[in-house]
């Protein structure tokens, strides 16, 4: 039973975007086109709850599986849901890779989603509609089947992105935290808070953004501008967005 519980929180963890180390990557090009990947790493969580289990558990076909495997959203999607999407939607999925790699045993669980965006317009529509992806299907073969990797469900970890706002431009990155989905995701996932930090894990969250001509104007104090204007970095945790959401606004201009 105790190990059977042991199990159960480990999943629980893994469920939520509290409990990973979360980086964001921006890379706008001069024609107006931009890639993104958004990089979640559950490997300290891993860690932790490993020294949790039995010898006996952590032997385990289940938690002895590995996976390295990126799939495109509209493949991992049945004909049935395919159909039902629009054609914005279908060209979203399309250039919407996952990218897997789980080795629980050498502390490895990290999922990556890339999105290549060919203009302001359609960076925003795909910020604004990330979460709402349907991720059925095929991927549910690479991530459910086993205990372990039923935690690591794509759809929930994009899900918090859903507390931003977004007003994006050919000159200009806007984003500004609601904040009243924000404390809507706060309570949803208190519990899942407040067991990271009694088991110190803290939570880490980083976006960088990379432009192809210099910025004009970043409204963070807490963003970091390369010398060359060309990077900016904003490092904080999910301790202090819970203090002060607006840690997390970016208002870019360039």
């Amino acid at each position: 039973m105790k190990k059977l519980y042991m199990l159960f929180i480990l999943v629980i963890m893994l469920s939520f975007t509290s409990c990973v180390d979360i980086e964001e990557h921006y890379d706008f090009k001069l024609d107006g086109s931009c890639n993104v990947v958004y990089g979640f790493d559950m490997g300290r969580a891993i860690s932790v709850f490993k020294n949790l289990l039995t010898d006996s558990a952590k032997s385990t076909p289940q938690f002895n599986l590995v996976k390295d495997t990126t799939m495109s959203f509209l493949a991992a999607m049945p004909d049935s849901l395919e159909k039902k999407l629009t054609k914005d939607e279908l060209a979203m999925a399309h250039n919407s890779n996952l990218s897997i790699k789980m080795d629980l045993q050498k502390n490895v669980m990290k999922m990556s989603i890339t999105h290549s965006a060919k203009d302001a317009a359609d960076l925003q529509y795909y910020l604004q509609h990330l979460s709402k992806i349907p991720m059925d299907g095929k991927l549910g073969s690479v991530t459910k089947n086993n205990q372990q990797a039923r935690g690591f469900d794509a759809q929930q970890l994009v899900a918090g992105q859903d507390y931003y706002q977004y007003e994006v431009t050919p000159h200009k990155f806007y984003r500004i935290v609601d904040k009243t989905k924000f404390n809507a995701f706060l309570k949803k996932t208190q519990s899942t808070l407040v067991m990271a930090k009694a088991m110190l894990i803290d939570m880490p969250y980083k976006v960088i953004l990379n432009f192809a001509k210099p910025v004009k104007k970043v409204n963070n104090p807490k963003a970091i501008v390369s010398a060359d204007r060309r990077r900016v970095t904003l490092i904080t945790t999910m301790d202090d967005a819970i203090k002060d959401p607006s840690v997390m606004n970016l208002k870019i201009d360039f």
